[in-house]
This record gives C-alpha cells, sequence and structure tokens, in this order.
C-alpha cells in the first residue's frame, strides 16, 4: 500500500526548478531520453521499497518456523486437551523470536551489506533501499515474536483475534504513511518508520490478547506465573527443535526461490522491477487471502491429529481443500476482472503500467495453479509432518531451477513468471503424494496410545 504513496509522492511535489531543468534537458537530448528520466525518477522509489521489502521477508521468514510450528504443536496440545503445554509451546516461541529478532539488530550492518549486493538494481534503487533496510531491521524483534503470537492464537481458533492483529498493524501503516510521506515528505524513510511503528503496536495488543496462555492473572495483567519447568521440559523442547528446524530449512529454501524471482527481474531494469513488484502484490494478497483456509486446515487437522483420528484428518483436509479451491476461482475471476483497475490506481507511471498489464495473466494463473500447496501447507503444519515438507520443496525448487534454466533465456520476464507457476506446481503435486503419510501416521499413533 505505500508503495502507490510514493509514487504520488513524487509526482506532486516536483519541484518547479526541476520541472524547468527537465524541459532543459529535454530541449537537447530529445524527447525519448526525457521520457527514460521520468521513468527512472518514477519507478526507483517503488523498486526500493519492493527490493528492501522483499529482503527484509526473506530473513524473517527464515524464522517463520516460528508462526508454523507453534501451530501445529499448540493445535495438537489442544486436541490432547494438554492446556499446560499450550502455554508452554507460546512461551518457547517468544523466547525464540526475541532473541532471534535481537540477532538481526546486531548484525545488520553485514546483513544490509550482503543482501544488497546480490540484487542487481540500479545505484538510485539501492541507495534508497539501504535507507529503507536501516530503519525497518529494528522492528525485527516485534515481526518475529508476532510469528509466534500469530500461529498459537490459530490453533486455539482464535482468528478474531488475529483479524484484529493485522487490522490494527495495517491501518496503523497506512495512515502513518499518509501522514511521514505525503504530510511530512518523508519519502522511502518515512514508510520505513510507519511500518516499525506498526509492528511493535502490533506486539503489544498481541501480547495482551494472548494474556492467559502467558499466565498473567486478573482481569487484565496481574502478576506473571509461568511454569519454567514445563517450558524447558526436554523432550518438548527436542519435539520443537525438530518440527521447527525443519519448516526452517523449508523456509529458506522457498524464500530463496522468491527473492532469486525479484533479483532477476531487477536484472530487466528498473520499469520491470516496479512492473514485477505491483503484481507480487497482488500475488501476495492472493496468498494471504488463500492461507485463511490453509490456517484452518493447521487448526482442524492439528487437533485430529492430538486427539488420535485419522477419519477427522481426512474430514479436516477435504473440507478446508474443498473452500480453498472455490476460494482459488474467486480471486482468480477478481484479478481478470479489477486488475487492470487496480494496476492504475497503484502505479503513477505509464510504463509501468503497461509492463504490469502485460503480465497480468500470470497472476490470474497463480490462484488455480497453488492452491493445492497453499492447502497441503496446512495439513502438514497441523499434522507436523515437517520432514515431508522439507523434502517436497527440496525438490520443487530443484524443478524451478531446471525451469529457469530453460524458459529465462527464451521468453525473459515472462520465462520468469512461467517458472514460478512451475514452482508451485510442483509443491502441490509433491504434497500430494505424501498427504497418505499424514493419515498413516495418525492411525499408528492411535494405536500406540491404546496400548
Amino acid at each position: 500500500i505505500a508503495m502507490p504513496i510514493i509514487y504520488r509522492r513524487d509526482l506532486r511535489r516536483t519541484s518547479v526548478t526541476n520541472a524547468k531543468a527537465s524541459i532543459a534537458k529535454a530541449e537537447n537530448r530529445g524527447a525519448e531520453e526525457l521520457r527514460a528520466l521520468i521513468v527512472q525518477t518514477d519507478s526507483a522509489p517503488i523498486g526500493a521499497v519492493g527490493l528492501g521489502a522483499v529482503v527484509l521477508a526473506s530473513v524473517y521468514w527464515m524464522f517463520g518456523f516460528l508462526r508454523m510450528g507453534t501451530s501445529g504443536l499448540a493445535a495438537q496440545a489442544r486436541g490432547a486437551g494438554d492446556s499446560d503445554e499450550q502455554a508452554a509451546i507460546l512461551i518457547r516461541a517468544l523466547l525464540i523470536g526475541a532473541l532471534a529478532g535481537l540477532g538481526m539488530v546486531a548484525v545488520q550492518g553485514p546483513l544490509i551489506g550482503f543482501a544488497l549486493a546480490l540484487a542487481p538494481g540500479s545505484a538510485e534503487v539501492e541507495g534508497l533501499a539501504r535507507s529503507y533496510l536501516g530503519l525497518r531491521i529494528w522492528g525485527a524483534p516485534a515481526t518475529i515474536c508476532l510469528y509466534a503470537i500469530t500461529g498459537w492464537l490459530i490453533a486455539q481458533e482464535r482468528t478474531r483475534a488475529v483479524l484484529g492483529l493485522q487490522l490494527l498493524m495495517n491501518g496503523l501503516n497506512v495512515g502513518l504513511d499518509l501522514w511521514f510521506v505525503l504530510g511530512l515528505g518523508w519519502g522511502v524513510p518515512g514508510v520505513a518508520v510507519a511500518t516499525l511503528m506498526a509492528e511493535y503496536s502490533g506486539l503489544g495488543l498481541g501480547l495482551w490478547v494472548c494474556r492467559g496462555g502467558l499466565g498473567w492473572g486478573g482481569p487484565v495483567w496481574g502478576g506473571l506465573r509461568i511454569d519454567w519447568h514445563r517450558v524447558a521440559d526436554w523432550p518438548s523442547l527436542r519435539r520443537m527443535l525438530a518440527v521447527n528446524s525443519d519448516i526452517m530449512a523449508r523456509t529458506v529454501v522457498l524464500q530463496g526461490s522468491f527473492t532469486t524471482f525479484v533479483f532477476l527481474g531487477a536484472g530487466f531494469g528498473d520499469v520491470t522491477l516496479a512492473a514485477n513488484q505491483v503484481l507480487m502484490q497482488f500475488l501476495e494478497i492472493t496468498a494471504y487471502g488463500l492461507d485463511g483456509l490453509a490456517f484452518a486446515a493447521e487448526s482442524l487437522v492439528g487437533q485430529a491429529v492430538g486427539a488420535g483420528s485419522a477419519v477427522r484428518v481426512r474430514r479436516a483436509a477435504w473440507l478446508t481443500s474443498q473452500w480453498g479451491g472455490a476460494g482459488a476461482l474467486g480471486l482468480a475471476a477478481g484479478l481478470w476482472l479489477a486488475g487492470p483497475w487496480l494496476i492504475e490506481v497503484i502505479s503513477a507511471s505509464e510504463a509501468v503500467r503497461a509492463e504490469a498489464r502485460d503480465y497480468l495473466p500470470w497472476v490470474v494463473l497463480a490462484p488455480l495453479i497453488g492452491i493445492a500447496s497453499w492447502m497441503f501447507d496446512g495439513i502438514f503444519i497441523g499434522a507436523t509432518r515437517t520432514k515431508e515438507m522439507r523434502n517436497a520443496m527440496m525438490g520443487s525448487v530443484a524443478v524451478y531451477g531446471l525451469a529457469l534454466w530453460l524458459l529465462l533465456p527464451a521468453f525473459g520476464n515472462h520465462g520468469l513468471w512461467g517458472a514460478l507457476m512451475v514452482l508451485n506446481l510442483a509443491r502441490g503435486v509433491s504434497m500430494a503424494l505424501y498427504y497418505p503419510r499424514v493419515e498413516r501416521a495418525t492411525a499408528a499413533a492411535a494405536r500406540e496410545k491404546a496400548g
């Protein structure tokens, strides 16, 4: 949402002096060079925010195991009726999140430098992205801890609280973007500060919502009471470590694939980079929308596994997948109809608009191709079959690499989008082949528990 605000701000706040200078240069260098100059000026801020956001998302989602692992483990504890273990899972996840975030802040210099060294953006885009990242990195502890809180709330089926957190953070972020960028003229740093403030506000609300699981007594806060012996229980810690390490490996590989997509797109120029980032917003909205149904699968499948019922696992997987398929069809239709209009709203650059419209059909296909992979993610997370998730991702990324090698030289940016679709298709197919293990493992665990 911040990207169109930066676009509009840059267009509105161009000074008269700079406008005269551009006209004078146009008289000497020709209309074609003027158009190139305008495109560069317009596309650099949106490319910088997109590039910086992708760099941070790539790093943050190496710790996305906290959201997914916490959800699966807590849902199974809930299905087994173990409230003490549910609370201990939340405490463990928050401690990991806080330590990971502080570690990122401590190594921010080398981290940002390494990330930008991999990105073939222009000097202007890189400079703006460095400014953005230098501010945003201070939100790492809040962001990673929020993964733990979100996963725990999903396991409790408290999705209304998750919605409230997102409404607070995004609403505050949008309002502060408007103030800082349009009102105060802070530009790209204003977007970073707005997001930073929204992240810590969300963390505060999340801790308050989870106060029961954290052991706070009384109607609101009360005294903090934590069973540290239960939190430090070694068998539970070992299981959490195994689940999270598999998810972390899977997430690192997946985020590497998306980061590769962005960096390779940057190699086609600032305009293509900006157009891809506009369309990636549509793809993220699609993924987040369908993730709601995947989250339902996490909670319902996890509770069924905790209760030891393979029949309930199959029912939960089938019902949530049906809803997921319907949602994918609806989103694809919406993007086909409203996509051109949304591109006009987001981008003020005609060059970026035209580029984005050329690649819009790929975004329309994305929910239809990716729905299987997104739903199976929820099913496998709820069942904590993370080893199978990891192996499926490794194989799918190998197929993605082959698709890039074959399609990119021949079709350019179209080949890049095509390879991304191949990745999602391979993920869905590979996890479908692994799914019978989920039901078999649940039935076997129930028999073992029965004696």
